[in-house]
């Protein structure tokens, strides 16, 4: 009998990153994913997306797969943030 073990990532709890420098790293990446994710959506899917996102320091990074939803995003520029 052949045993099979399975290597998988460990769960991270999902909380505030603390370090400042971890912080803006971790963003930085998971954007660059999230991102990813979105034109693949938009690829496999023949999908229209449009992502907005908004880092702590307010600054914008947006992606659209195409002029129709990059011209949609001009309405949130003049949309105040909406809390929940």
């Amino acid at each position: 009998m052949q045993l099979i073990y399975k290597m998988t990532r460990a769960k991270i709890k999902i909380k505030k990153i603390d370090n400042i420098t971890a912080r803006q790293v971790t963003f930085s990446k998971r954007r660059r994913g999230l991102f990813k994710k979105a034109e693949e959506l938009s690829v496999l899917c023949d999908a229209e997306v449009g992502l907005i996102v908004f880092s702590s320091t307010g600054k914008l990074f947006d992606y659209s797969s195409s002029r129709y939803v990059y011209g949609r995003r001009l309405v949130y520029y003049n949309t105040p943030l909406l809390s929940f």
